[in-house]
């Protein structure tokens, strides 16, 4: 038996792709939602820095809007950031599948797992985007966070005038839903073959590795996690910065 000690392996390097990329409607007339402001910073800025947070993320990827990469980029410039984490910022497609596929190909190659982001998730906490790296690690393909819900959900056969009222069709048990969350993590070539197979538009990249046929796994999510969405998600938002700035005193 040799008594060279064998190096261990190198972790596999971790980049995050976050698309930024869409116009924000349902918060109304102005800015693209990622550059709204929330506590005087822009949404982007809190993300950025929410997954830059990990020691394991080495690069951020913003996806910019198409004729908004030199405005992201100087906002990027003209907040602090951790000095450890490189950034990257490309302009994105019409789609945000399109924009993903836009920050994947950015990747340098020695990244091995690529989380995507919400850039309307500002305030995920950074143990849900470790938990997430971990699992990736670990051997799942990909990995979402995500959180029981709290309401009764119910099928219904859709309107065709908004506002009338609606069957209902089912009743799915709600103790087997959950509503997912992001970071979502990927084993890189992976998430490179479902966007170079799934044509679908589809609302996440974790249901385009599941057609795939690969399995998808859950890991807890955090309340914190929410997407900032409508007027009032901004009012919560609000308080749980307040609320960090009097416990955590940043």
């Amino acid at each position: 038996m040799s008594d060279v000690s064998r190096p261990s392996p190198t972790p596999a390097r971790t980049a995050a792709v976050i698309p930024a990329a869409g116009r924000g409607v349902r918060l109304g007339p102005g800015a693209p939602k990622a550059l709204r402001a929330l506590n005087g910073t822009p949404m982007l800025i809190h993300a950025v820095r929410a997954l830059a947070a990990s020691r394991a993320v080495s690069l951020v990827v913003v996806v910019a809007p198409p004729d908004g990469a030199a405005e992201v980029k100087s906002l990027l410039d003209a907040h602090a950031l951790p000095e450890r984490t490189d950034f990257l910022v490309v302009p994105g497609g019409e789609s945000r599948q399109e924009s993903v596929k836009v920050g994947l190909d950015a990747l340098p190659p020695q990244y091995d797992i690529v989380l995507v982001h919400d850039a309307a998730r500002p305030l995920v906490p950074v143990d849900t985007v470790d938990a997430v790296i971990e699992t990736v690690r670990e051997g799942a393909p990909a990995v979402v966070p995500a959180l029981p819900l709290a309401d009764t959900v119910k099928e219904v056969e859709p309107a065709a005038t908004p506002g009338e009222p609606e069957p209902v069709v089912a009743t799915p048990e709600r103790s087997r839903l959950r509503a997912v969350q992001t970071p979502q993590g990927f084993d890189r070539a992976t998430l490179v073959r479902a966007h170079e197979t799934v044509t679908d538009n589809v609302t996440d990249d974790a249901s385009m590795v599941e057609q795939l046929g690969l399995t998808v796994v859950v890991v807890p999510g955090h309340e914190e996690a929410f997407k900032v969405t409508r007027p009032l998600d901004l009012v919560l938002a609000e308080a749980v910065l307040a609320r960090r700035r009097l416990t955590d005193g940043f």
